[in-house]
């Protein structure tokens, strides 16, 4: 079947556009630095909490952000968390990352697949899972026929197949189709030219692609100028023909391929037949050479190729 290269998909593919985090609020910003310059403070304290005591201590981490609110409390800064990370359900009272509809620490915001961080650049969503592009694209993007590869940007579609627009070429000799389209066999697309070469019915004559105005003879296709009489080249009148070997031929090269030409007229014996000296006549083109009488046999003379009554060879030649 042929198909012109107007009906195939070469559309943008409707990927979906990468995503940027949303930029910290200005009042999480303020809260930051108003943090970091009491730090200076609460680090003082805390050690001297824990010589006091007696005992050495790691503080953990949520002791460390009760402890912080408690300092900042006696200053008298209010520090309200940002909002709770979606990922480990804990407050955010630094630096916040909006995206997806959700707060996030921005170490917390990774590839649902390969972990990579993603706060610094674009990203992809799907399922309501972030990705980056390459675990994205080798994810959910359609692959191509051709290279197996995901399709990233254009996508065409054809054969109920998608392919890189540059991967959709001839499967035998690699040329990209032209205006004439493609043709198609067991999934792949050919050109005209290699698709007819390689699947059309090959003419009985010359060996050549038959596409149309053939003719079916002798167990094969032809085109019609090439059948003819394999001998004289020269068409069938009436349509009929005769085969020897497989080939066509005319009636007079058929019987001159199978000895039945008569001597006399040079035409072909299909009749009666006489048979003399290896040679096969017509009856009455079995006569004497020199007065033209019926011979019979038995009774003529030979004298090189030709036939004599015996009268004649007497008169002749004794």
């Amino acid at each position: 079947q042929h198909h012109p290269l107007s009906a195939i998909s070469s559309t943008p593919m409707p990927v979906p556009q990468p995503l940027l985090p949303s930029p910290p609020p200005t009042e999480a910003a303020r809260q930051l630095d108003e943090l970091l310059a009491d730090l200076g403070h609460m680090q003082s304290k805390l050690p001297a909490a824990g010589q006091g005591a007696g005992t050495p201590m790691e503080p953990s981490l949520d002791n460390m952000l009760g402890s912080l609110t408690r300092d900042l409390q006696e200053l008298g800064i209010t520090a309200a968390p940002a909002g709770v990370c979606a990922a480990c359900r804990k407050p955010i009272a630094g630096k916040v990352l909006t995206a997806l509809g959700k707060t996030w620490h921005p170490e917390h915001f990774t590839c649902a697949h390969c972990g990579q961080e993603l706060d610094k650049g674009p990203f992809f969503e799907q399922g309501g899972r972030a990705f980056c592009e390459e675990d994205y694209h080798q994810a959910f993007s359609p692959r191509c026929a051709y290279c197996a590869g995901p399709i990233r940007e254009k996508v065409l579609t054809a054969l109920e197949q998608t392919w890189h627009p540059e991967h959709f070429f001839c499967a035998h000799c690699g040329k990209v189709f032209g205006d004439e389209g493609f043709l198609e066999r067991s999934g792949k697309p050919y050109c005209r030219q290699d698709f007819l070469a390689m699947f059309a019915p090959k003419c009985q004559g010359c060996e050549r692609p038959v596409t149309d105005n053939y003719l079916s003879a002798l167990q094969g296709v032809w085109h019609t100028e090439c059948f003819v009489c394999t001998e004289c080249l020269s068409g069938f009148e009436g349509g009929s023909f005769f085969e020897l070997e497989g080939r066509p031929y005319c009636e007079l090269h058929y019987h001159q391929r199978q000895g039945n030409i008569c001597h006399g007229c040079g035409r072909p014996v299909t009749g009666r037949c006489i048979t003399a000296a290896g040679r096969r006549y017509h009856p009455e083109h079995f006569v004497c050479t020199y007065c033209l009488g019926r011979l019979h046999k038995g009774t003529f003379r030979e004298c090189g190729d030709k036939m004599y009554c015996q009268p004649c060879h007497d008169k002749l030649f004794v």
